[in-house]
């Protein structure tokens, strides 16, 4: 099975992505992977502090996929599956494509505003020639009703 990986971040461009993700996940029969990364510089503090809030950064990313989730096996009849990864974002994304071969596409939301695409679509789209799976890179202001007509 062909998965659609996406990334899970706080950015408002993510929802496209997601939704962009299940629905030709759900149109090709694949499946959809959802990868939220925890940057290393949250956990800087105590040994003992920095593993609560480890655990409570693991319990919001759990709390937010859930809401994705709920909508993509609601609406699209897909079950996604989240996987959490420790790092920089960046090499962490390039990482999980390259150990789980299931993924076909790695899926991105574009920004909209005055920064331009975002950090990840920028620094990712360097790096797209040594991927061993495309990009696809969804406008962050597409409508529902859009995405719909693309997918």
């Amino acid at each position: 099975m062909r998965k659609f990986l996406v990334v899970l971040d706080d950015s408002r461009e993510c929802l496209n992505a997601m939704r962009f993700a299940a629905m030709r996940a759900a149109k090709t029969g694949g499946g959809v992977a959802i990868l939220s990364v925890i940057p290393p510089d949250e956990f800087t503090h105590w040994i003992g502090v920095g593993d609560v809030m480890r655990e409570e950064a693991r319990e919001r990313i759990e709390a937010h996929f859930e809401v994705f989730a709920k909508w993509m096996r609601d609406r699209q009849n897909v079950d996604p599956e989240l996987v959490i990864r420790e790092g920089e974002p960046v090499p962490e994304i390039i990482a999980q494509v390259r150990d789980d071969e299931e993924i076909g596409v790695l899926v991105l939301g574009a920004g909209t505003g005055k920064g331009g695409p975002g950090p990840l679509v920028t620094q990712l789209t360097k790096n797209s020639g040594s991927l061993p799976i495309p990009i696809t890179i969804v406008p962050g202001d597409l409508s529902k009703e859009r995405l719909e007509a693309i997918t």
